[in-house]
């Protein structure tokens, strides 16, 4: 592995697959467990109408979750805007994360999004 590569040293993880939002969605679980670097992307396409707000959420056990405070995080999350990617980082110490994106204003057709987890800067290499 040279000091250059990426691929050894990013995994990425899937929480919120692609699809028309027109209703709150939560993701699944991203484990940073050998991980010391969290970054989420939130990733849009057309959007026609409704509000669409990401957030974070974090947990110790995977079960009780609570809203990341803005201090744990490199960035900052407001209302999605068609066509956009949107990443914060993840400096907060617990163990597990859940991306969510709330829908409010009953859209019809909404928003198309997805979530992505990238993992970096893993204890034992390559990142699997």
């Amino acid at each position: 592995m040279s000091e250059h590569d990426i691929k050894d040293n990013v995994k990425t993880v899937k929480s919120i697959v692609p699809a028309i939002r027109t209703t709150t969605a939560t993701g699944s679980t991203i484990d940073t467990l050998g991980y010391r670097a969290l970054l989420v992307q939130f990733e849009t396409g057309a959007l026609t109408d409704g509000t669409h707000t990401p957030k974070l959420t974090e947990s110790d056990d995977d079960s009780s979750y609570s809203d990341v405070a803005a201090a744990d995080m490199q960035g900052t999350l407001a209302a999605l805007a068609a066509s956009a990617v949107v990443q914060v980082g993840y400096i907060g110490k617990k163990r597990y994360v859940r991306p969510v994106i709330t829908v409010t204003g009953s859209p019809a057709t909404g928003l198309a999004a997805s979530v992505d987890g990238l993992l970096a800067d893993p204890v034992n290499l390559p990142a699997v």
